[in-house]
């Protein structure tokens, strides 16, 4: 693909080129070096204007370029029926005897630009009412729609996606880009040890979910030769699919959304599903190690939530009953801070929690 778009953008600079060149030589004024050099410095100055939109529609999927296409098609009748409707005006009221010709002309000017301004605004702003107003054109609701999620390499390191993947809140909605695949077998026969290991782990990890009868896992065999990095592929992707990202990666969690595609992170997702605890809340927790704090000792529940007791300095290897306090949200998860209890006070049913 590569070598296909190369020689793509080759043809049009030398097409542009010959064109230009060809139109300066015929020009009748001017020595014809001079004409040939003129042609050949705005073939130049065109070729870098079409490479520059080829950049810029890079940003852009083929739903978007054909819903702005169709824009510029109503607008452009729209800009068509106002300046015919303003020419019949102007032979019914002999405006045309009155204003000169130049005035006449910026008018219908004017009001072409502003009927083919209205047509694409109004046909990008109200994408999904043009199924009510055209009854044959349908238009999927892409906001309404729930989109597909694509996995990167971090997500596919972390076994956490495997449980996820079970639960069957993803079925049919996870695609895995196959030139991460091709890079994750290369890395696993060329990389160093560490980058080889994680690499077969997350090999490993995508064959469990190929497994799971009920997932239907899907490729895409989208190739992006023209970039070098993984994420900015992924991103390319995800515009050219209309997806989001299943990510790991805790450098990306502060990511806000990039044109439209959000990177869900699956510590986000880990976090927001553990047990919420209020204040007042018991429960018995086994004291690991000291706090900062004099006399505070630091605990954590099976998720992994962190619990700092007052006074359980004094029980570092100990299972001592506690009062919640309050619950601290942090970007890494959540902190409980409690306060110990005497051991008559510890319940023995309700909402305790034992670790």
């Amino acid at each position: 693909m590569k070598i296909s778009l190369a020689y793509l953008r080759v043809f049009f600079v030398l097409i542009s080129l010959f064109f230009m060149t060809a139109f300066m030589t015929s020009l009748p004024i001017g020595p014809m070096w001079q004409k040939i050099f003129m042609g050949v410095g705005v073939g130049v100055l065109f070729s870098a204007l079409l490479l520059s939109i080829e950049t810029l529609f890079k940003r852009y999927n083929l739903k978007a370029f054909n819903t702005v296409i169709l824009g510029l098609f109503l607008g452009y009748l729209l800009g068509q029926a106002l300046t015919n409707i303003f020419n019949a005006i102007a032979e019914m009221s002999h405006m045309n005897m009155v204003l000169q010709p130049q005035t006449i002309h910026l008018i219908k000017v004017s009001f072409f630009l502003l009927g083919t301004y209205l047509g694409t605004f109004l046909t990008l702003h109200f994408t999904d009412e043009i199924l009510i107003s055209i009854p044959f054109i349908k238009f999927s609701q892409s906001h309404l729609r729930k989109k597909d999620l694509l996995i990167d390499a971090t997500a596919l390191s972390d076994s956490r996606i495997i449980d996820l993947a079970t639960t069957g809140l993803v079925n049919n909605s996870l695609i895995i880009p196959r030139f991460l695949v091709q890079e994750l077998y290369s890395k696993a026969e060329l990389g160093d040890e560490n980058t080889r290991m994680s690499a077969k782990r997350c090999i490993d990890t995508l064959k469990k979910l190929e497994a799971i009868p009920s997932l239907c896992l899907r490729y895409d065999e989208t190739k992006f030769s023209d970039e070098n990095e993984t994420f900015s592929k992924l991103l390319r992707l995800a515009r050219l699919t209309d997806s989001n990202i299943l990510s790991a990666d805790l450098s990306q969690a502060q990511i806000p959304a990039v044109e439209g595609i959000l990177i869900i992170n699956l510590h986000a997702i880990s976090n927001a599903l553990k047990p919420l605890m209020q204040a007042g809340e018991t429960m018995k927790i086994k004291i690991q190690r000291f706090g900062k704090e004099p006399n505070q000792g630091v605990g954590y529940l099976e998720d992994g939530t962190m619990v700092v007791v007052n006074g359980g300095g004094d029980f570092v290897g100990e299972n001592i009953g506690v009062h919640v306090l309050s619950v601290k949200h942090t970007s890494s998860g959540r902190m409980i801070f409690c306060n110990t209890m005497d051991e008559e006070e510890v319940p023995t049913r309700g909402n305790r929690v034992e670790v």
